[in-house]
């Protein structure tokens, strides 16, 4: 199956949360705080233990946009990392590139970010990296390529992101074009809508 193309918002309403984490995405949520669809509003029976775990897993990939094969990799490569495996794969999942790309406030959306950096409009300590999966490091330097800054699309995002609040484990100077990956989040760092417990026990079943 390949990646979802439609709109966010409907995987939005399906799950019950702000998956894009955008302020248009809460706007069209309170105006409609039900799933898609003719049946949406309907009140459902008693859900299994098995389908709460599957929608939490369903939920946590649809945030950062990943594909099964993909989700279900990179969270054996966190059980296999010392340390506390849900944290860890937090942690994995907010260190891909146009994760930070989108927290920094380059990309309005992770789905943008993910074009840019396929285009070529980011780099890594000021090597042009193309993909979206590279896993940031602490004091690597993420920047826009200096060919790419005078684009409308970016000059947009960074405007827009001298009004936004950087997320406590990076740092951005709009003017350098250029932000600071400081090191790992910690969970408390964190405001997903997620019991990443959920998603260890789906995997474990």
């Amino acid at each position: 199956m390949g990646r979802y193309l439609g709109p966010v918002v409907k995987l939005c309403r399906r799950e019950g949360a702000n998956l894009a984490e955008t302020e248009k995405v809460q706007r069209y949520l309170d105006k409609r705080p039900y799933a898609p669809g003719q049946h949406g509003q309907r009140r459902r029976g008693r859900v299994s233990d098995y389908a709460v775990r599957l929608r939490e897993k369903q939920k946590l990939a649809r945030i950062y946009g990943l594909g099964e094969r993909q989700f279900r990799n990179l969270f054996e490569r966190a059980s296999s990392v010392n340390g506390v495996t849900g944290t860890v794969f937090l942690q994995m999942l907010e260190s891909r590139l146009d994760n930070v790309v989108f927290r920094l406030g380059i990309a309005a959306t992770r789905r943008q970010a993910r074009q840019m950096v396929g285009h070529g409009h980011i780099t890594v300590n000021s090597r042009r990296t193309d993909i979206p999966s590279y896993q940031v490091q602490p004091s690597d330097v993420i920047a826009v390529a200096e060919g790419s800054r005078q684009l409308p699309l970016v000059v947009e995002n960074l405007e827009a992101a001298k009004r936004r609040r950087v997320s406590p484990w990076l740092s951005f100077d709009p003017a350098e074009f250029s932000g600071q990956f400081l090191r790992l989040p910690a969970r408390e760092d964190l405001a997903l809508p997620i019991t990443e417990n959920y998603i260890i026990e789906y995997y474990s079943r």
